[in-house]
C-alpha cells in the first residue's frame, strides 16, 4: 500500500467536520427513538433532571447506549484502521485474526456448556474467547516469523472451524441457539454503563496502542525493508499491532456482540479524503465510525418502529452495499 497524497483541503478540514458529525449522531442518538424528545428536553435532562419520564429514558437509557456506541465504534474504527495497515490490504477487517469467532465460541461455551445467563457473565468468556483466538492466530500465522499474508491464512481458517463449532452447538442445544441469536446480532440495546465501565480500560489501553503505532505503521506501510532502513522494529510492530487490534475489538465484540463491516468499512471510506498513512489515518477513523454506528443505531430504530431492528443488521446491509460498489469499481482488482 503506498502513500498517497489526499487533497490539503480535505486533510485538515475532514477531522473538525468529523468532530461536528459526531456530535449530531450523539445528538440525534439521545432524542430519536419510539418516543421523541426535543433537544431542549435531552439537554435538561442532562443537567438538571427533574424526575420525568423523558428523564429517565435519557439518563437511564439512552445516554449509556450512546456512550457505548461511541466508546465501540471508535474501538472497530481503530482496529480496522491497524489491521488494514498491518496487513496492507484496505479490504482486510479485523475480523481476519479470529476475534469474532473466538469471542463468539467462548459465548456459546458459556451458554450451551456451562449455563450462563447474562450479559456480564458473557462479557469476561467474549474477552478471553477473543484473547485466545488472536493469539492462535498469531502462534498458526507463524509466531514471531508472521507475516501478513501467514496470518490472513491462519485466521482465516480458524474462523472456519470456530463458526463451525459455534453452529454445530448451536444446532444441538435449540436454547443455546435462542439465548447466543441475541447475543450474536449485535447490538447496543440492553447494555448499561456498568459494563461499558468494566470494558472502557480495554479499549482506552488499546486506542493508545494503536496511535503509539501511527508512525512505525507507517514506515511499515513501505516495505519492512525500507521500514527497518527508518529503525522500525518490524517484529515488534506486529505484536503489538495483533495486541492494539486484540483489545479494541475483542472489548467491543464482548461488550455489544459481533458488529461486523465497520472495521472494514470506515477506513475504506476515509482514506479516500485522509490519504493511507495511519498518523491521519487511524484519528479519522476513531472519529468517523462512532458517527456511523450512532447513526446506523438510529436508523434501526426508525424503520420499523415501534420496534427496532439491531445495528448488526444495519452496519451488516450497509456493508454489503460497500462491497457491491468495490466490486463494480475498476480500481478494485488492483487493491
Amino acid at each position: 500500500m503506498q502513500l498517497e497524497h489526499a487533497p490539503t483541503r480535505l486533510r485538515s478540514g475532514g477531522l473538525p467536520l468529523g468532530l461536528v458529525l459526531l456530535a449530531v449522531a450523539v445528538a440525534l442518538s439521545l432524542a430519536v427513538g419510539t418516543q421523541r424528545i426535543p433537544l431542549d428536553q435531552v439537554w435538561t435532562a442532562l443537567v438538571s433532571p427533574s424526575g420525568t419520564e423523558n428523564d429517565a429514558i435519557v439518563r437511564d437509557l439512552r445516554l449509556p447506549r450512546t456512550l457505548i456506541g461511541v466508546a465501540v465504534g471508535a474501538a472497530l474504527g481503530l482496529g480496522g484502521g491497524v489491521m488494514q495497515t498491518l496487513t496492507r490490504n484496505p479490504l482486510a477487517d479485523p475480523g481476519l485474526l479470529g476475534v469474532n469467532a473466538g469471542a463468539s465460541a467462548a459465548v456459546v461455551t458459556a451458554i450451551g456448556v456451562l449455563g450462563v445467563t447474562s450479559f456480564g457473565g458473557y462479557l469476561w468468556f467474549a474477552l478471553a474467547g477473543a484473547a485466545l483466538a488472536a493469539l492462535a492466530v498469531g502462534a498458526l500465522g507463524g509466531g514471531r516469523q508472521a507475516t501478513p499474508v501467514r496470518l490472513a491464512l491462519a485466521g482465516t481458517a480458524l474462523n472456519a472451524a470456530l463458526f463451525g463449532y459455534v453452529n454445530g452447538l448451536q444446532l444441538w442445544d435449540l436454547n443455546t441457539l435462542d439465548t447466543m441469536r441475541v447475543w450474536s446480532v449485535g447490538t447496543l440495546a440492553k447494555r448499561d454503563a456498568a459494563l461499558l465501565l468494566t470494558v472502557l480500560p480495554l479499549l482506552t489501553a488499546g486506542a493508545a496502542l494503536a496511535l503509539a503505532l501511527a508512525r512505525p505503521l507507517a514506515a511499515l506501510a513501505l516495505g519492512e525493508d525500507q521500514a527497518r532502513a527508518l529503525g522500525t522494529r518490524v517484529r515488534l510492530t506486529r505484536l503489538l499491532s495483533v495486541l492494539a487490534i486484540t483489545l479494541l475489538c475483542g472489548g467491543a465484540t464482548a461488550l455489544c456482540g459481533p458488529i461486523g463491516f465497520l472495521g472494514l468499512m470506515i477506513p475504506h471510506a476515509v482514506r479516500a479524503f485522509c490519504g493511507p498513512d495511519p498518523r491521519r489515518l487511524l484519528p479519522y477513523c476513531a472519529v468517523y465510525a462512532p458517527v456511523l454506528l450512532l447513526v446506523s443505531d438510529v436508523l434501526g430504530r426508525l424503520v420499523v418502529a415501534p420496534s427496532e431492528i439491531e445495528v448488526g443488521v444495519v452496519t451488516a446491509f450497509l456493508g454489503g452495499l460497500v462491497f457491491i460498489h468495490l466490486v463494480r469499481q475498476r480500481k478494485a482488482a488492483h487493491l
